[in-house]
């Protein structure tokens, strides 16, 4: 299957004529509804009212919780580079071509936000492949602001309107920042450059978590995914991210639609990071602990290949609202990692589409493997797959429908062996169970990247306007907070904290 198969994948044809209604018969009228009389009551059986509007009532899912606001294309992935010695996933090898779908995104506007407001902005990649759905469910960060699933709630609700006012509060998300220390890497990012990117096909995308990669070997790599744009990178000033906001709220969105429209593909160059398995135990920093990164310094990036964004969708809400990313949604010789953060994810997003969009959501055109699904999994809500009459709905049994590759296909007893799907990691630490904060490595801790990105990355010019974010950002923070706030950035970098401190005084 190609991206074309893809992007026309569920699209009815193109019909003329008398409309239908949606049991097939024809409509007499798209506009005069049935009365009782010239200026009677209108009739509740005029059959064909009552069903546009009831399917009217009923065209909106609920949308995402957070990343609510996005849009996205579709296009292929390009293998260029050999990386058969780390994995044995066929859409890595090389020659290659896999179409894709990729969802940009806010945070934590609602659907009809503006796509310029400073955020964090999503990157989810979708692979088409034939061994199964691959998704890779990033930012335009290579860090997060958290690295323990449990506080991810908590983290939305600071970022999202409160209960009193139905507004965003500046207090909540400085309260929430600066009590939680490991935020502090990615707040500096946020509050730089990378949080007003101009548009979507000016910024880089990574998969920010630690993954793993198996080859034909057997033998186990860490890795990290970083998509790095052809366009370069642009990014609007505060001012002018606030200025656009109020001029076009969909600003990002009509860029990348247009641009593929007039034949100026995007691209972005795929690279990794790899770390051999067993370095993962002595590296300075916790390499699963998804607020670090991993110094390219240590682990150069290695290239893999490109994927170029060449189809818009036929129709939004079928293919980009609907479409579904889960960083579960795996192939044989890519796994996941010790990531707190990541292992919460495989559960969360598979259940928020089970939510939204409801539990035969894989069914949908645009969420379809490119091969058949066999499963035991049947009926449900808007299930319009079904087995046929010959088949079983349960296992183990008497007929040639299968199971799982470590299953015998005759009893339940079977099916034992390692768990090399989900990834490898011979637990050093032991199995008990019990909550623990990350092992710590040699130079662990929440402020040092932080203090290294401003000190090392950041030029002068930066180094101002992050300030300048910094305390626009501020702007409505109680006293209480405020003084957080200057202990949060004296602990980045003293000069900036002193910097936060004056330009705020000035602000107040």
């Amino acid at each position: 299957m190609n991206t074309n198969d893809i992007v026309t994948n569920g699209m009815g044809p193109e019909l003329t004529g008398t409309t239908h209604q949606h049991g097939g018969r024809p409509v007499a009228s798209e506009n005069v509804s049935i009365t009782a009389g010239p200026q009677g009551a209108t009739v509740l059986n005029d059959i064909h009212l009552v069903e546009k509007l009831a399917h009217f009532n009923r065209e909106r899912v609920p949308e995402r919780n957070p990343h609510a606001k996005g849009h996205g294309a579709f296009g292929e992935l390009h293998i260029t580079h050999d990386v058969s010695a780390y994995t044995k996933a066929q859409l890595f090898q090389p020659n290659t071509v896999t179409p894709v779908a990729v969802r940009f995104s806010t945070v934590a506007g609602e659907q009809g936000s503006p796509d310029t407001w400073r955020d964090v902005h999503g990157f989810a990649v979708r692979f088409y492949t034939e061994e199964g759905n691959f998704d890779i469910v990033g930012n335009n960060t290579p860090t997060f602001f958290l690295r323990d699933g449990m506080k991810f709630p908590d983290f939305i609700h600071s970022q999202k309107r409160m209960g009193p006012t139905g507004l965003r509060s500046a207090d909540a998300q400085w309260d929430f920042w600066t009590r939680t220390p490991e935020s502090a890497h990615q707040v500096t990012y946020l509050m730089g450059d990378r949080g007003t990117p101009k548009t979507s096909r000016h910024q880089d995308g990574f998969g920010s978590h630690t993954f793993q990669w198996l080859n034909a070997k057997g033998e186990a790599f860490w890795v990290k995914y970083h998509f790095k744009t052809r366009q370069g990178w642009d990014c609007f000033t505060d001012e002018e991210a606030q200025e656009m906001a109020g001029k076009n709220a969909d600003y990002q969105r009509e860029d990348l639609f247009n641009a593929i429209e007039r034949g100026d593909y995007p691209i972005w160059d795929v690279k990794v990071q790899i770390m051999p398995f067993a370095e993962a135990e002595t590296y300075r920093y916790n390499p699963f602990d998804l607020t670090k990164t991993w110094s390219h310094k240590d682990y150069p990036l290695i290239d893999v290949g490109y994927f170029v964004l060449n189809r818009n969708p036929v129709n939004y809400f079928a293919q980009i609202e609907q479409l579904a990313f889960d960083p579960a949604n795996l192939v044989p010789g890519v796994g996941l990692s010790p990531d707190r953060m990541l292992m919460a994810r495989a559960f969360a997003y598979a259940d928020a589409h089970r939510y939204r969009i409801g539990p035969n959501y894989r069914q949908l055109p645009v969420n379809q493997p490119v091969h058949p699904v066999n499963t035991y999994a049947h009926q449900g809500p808007m299930a319009y797959q079904f087995n046929p009459a010959s088949a079983p709905v349960y296992t183990p049994n008497r007929f040639d429908k299968g199971a799982g590759y470590l299953d015998d296909g005759v009893s339940s007893n079977s099916g034992y062996g390692a768990a090399d799907e989900l990834f490898i990691n011979p637990d050093p630490h032991g199995t008990d169970l019990g909550r623990a904060p990350y092992v710590a490595h040699p130079e662990d801790d929440d402020f040092g990247q932080a203090g290294i990105l401003y000190r090392e990355v950041m030029d002068d010019g930066a180094k101002d306007r992050l300030a300048h974010n910094i305390t626009n950002a501020m702007v409505g923070v109680s006293p209480e907070t405020e003084q957080r706030c200057y202990w949060y950035w004296d602990q980045v970098d003293p000069q900036l904290g002193a910097e936060v401190r004056k330009r705020f005084a000035a602000k107040k």
